[in-house]
């Protein structure tokens, strides 16, 4: 029988793992990415989504691995204010956002995130069902105290398919953080003081070499 895996070693591997949003399952959306919104987008996640319904789509962030940084050039910390997607393809991008979000005490709604990321990628069926129950009891339930801001239509959803657990039960409560973080907090982040503090070091030592 697999080991079981506990919320806490889940919740430590998340902080590694980090792929691309999530569409939502089973609703129409315009043709745009959910970056931009604008209809003009040719990324990855839209031509993924055209391709079929018939298989899930690849991430934009496959290569994720090769191209984190611990320490971004001044150019990519400024590519982060123009792209959310860029800024979680870095690990201190992600780092950083994390710290902006743990102020706001909302950083939860990353770790629900990750957590999600890291269930989609399991195919073992006890596995799947530890860790979606684990991440039922940490974020989604009404009684825990770290409880994400989901409405009841996707609450409702979770509940109906607790009984019978998939990685994917949380795609579309997935998305929908994605997109409280993405139009919300991302904004804030920015005009941030943890944001502007990186941005100023990054250009003091690209002045000093």
């Amino acid at each position: 029988m697999p080991r079981s895996v506990s919320g806490v070693e889940m919740r430590k591997r998340q902080a590694a793992h980090i792929e691309a949003p999530p569409q939502a399952p089973g609703q129409p959306r315009p043709n745009t990415c959910c970056l931009c919104w604008c209809g003009c987008c040719k990324c990855l996640w839209n031509e993924d989504r055209m391709e079929g319904s018939g298989r899930l789509p690849c991430t934009k962030m496959d290569s994720i691995e090769t191209a984190e940084e611990q320490h971004p050039s001044l150019e990519e910390v400024l590519s982060w204010s123009r792209s959310f997607e860029m800024m979680l393809r870095s690990l201190e991008g992600r780092e950083v956002f994390q710290e902006f979000l743990r102020s706001e005490y909302s950083e939860d709604n990353l770790l629900f995130w990750l957590a999600c990321e890291e269930l989609k990628k399991e195919t073992d069926p006890t596995v799947v069902e530890e860790k979606s129950r684990t991440i039922y009891e940490d974020y989604v339930s009404i009684l825990s105290p770290k409880e994400v801001s989901l409405d009841s239509r996707v609450r409702e959803g979770i509940n109906q398919t607790l009984n019978e657990p998939s990685n994917l039960m949380y795609e579309e409560a997935q998305f929908q953080i994605y997109t409280l973080m993405h139009r919300d907090s991302f904004p804030r982040f920015l005009n941030s003081t943890v944001y502007r503090d990186l941005l100023a070091n990054r250009r003091r030592t690209c002045l000093d070499t």
